[in-house]
């Protein structure tokens, strides 16, 4: 059996006072992953990885992230939490979940859904762990695997690396390009490696997700800014 290479964050000893309070408002003020957002108690589960892919199907589009959450916690209260659930589900049924959280291209985006969920069954079983497991902690291999996925593109395919570091920790630290431009508006350091040595292995997702909410946000960004001086 071959084991997973783990990536090493640099020892946090190098951070100064300064950075570490910055980082610390950061946290406290926006410290959210997308996935808390949606109801998803996140884990290396087969139900909770597949609840990440139908948000980051949803988050590629091009609407807010306030709508396609909304629009996952539709999906998932009604039941569509597994594959299976959302093969079982009738298409005008999913159309009405997505209705109900305000999503717009609800008809399109209910057949992706549908042909997504086949996909992981066909060919994960359903579990997302076993994709994981096959790209063997390559990121450029995992990010392929994503893309395979109807309606999900790069950026789709870095927002679930960015939040499913969280619990496959072979792939952290991992910025995203959007995480990248965040930390440069709070002059923190600009590589993935470098971020992950700011904070716990435990906070590392929070913290990517905190400082694309700052990229989009440039006000939240002085107010991070404003807060620790």
């Amino acid at each position: 059996m071959r084991c997973r290479p783990v990536r090493i964050c640099p020892e946090r000893s190098s951070v100064s006072p300064l950075t570490d309070n910055r980082v610390a408002v950061l946290l406290q003020q926006q410290g959210r992953t997308l996935a808390d957002e949606a109801g998803i108690k996140l884990a290396d589960k087969p139900g909770p990885l597949y609840q990440l892919l139908v948000l980051t199907t949803l988050l590629s589009a091009r609407v807010t992230a306030v709508l396609a959450v909304a629009a996952a916690r539709e999906l998932f209260a009604a039941g569509y939490r597994t594959p299976r659930a959302m093969l079982s589900a009738r298409w005008p049924d999913r159309v009405d979940a997505l209705r109900r959280g305000h999503y717009r291209r609800y008809e399109h985006t209910a057949t992706l859904l549908g042909d997504a969920a086949q996909l992981c069954q066909d060919r994960w079983r359903g579990d997302l762990r076993r994709l994981h497991g096959s790209a063997e902690g390559d990121v450029s291999g995992l990010r392929g695997l994503l893309t395979d996925f109807p309606g999900i593109g790069p950026t789709g395919a870095d927002i679930f690396l960015r939040e499913v570091q969280a619990v496959w920790p072979d792939i952290a630290p991992f910025a995203d390009s959007k995480a990248i431009d965040g930390a440069k508006l709070l002059h923190l350091p600009s590589t993935a490696s470098d971020l992950g040595a700011l904070t716990n292995p435990s906070q590392v997702a929070r913290l990517m997700s905190a400082l694309v909410r700052v990229a989009r946000d440039p006000a939240a960004a002085e107010k991070v800014l404003s807060e620790h001086e």
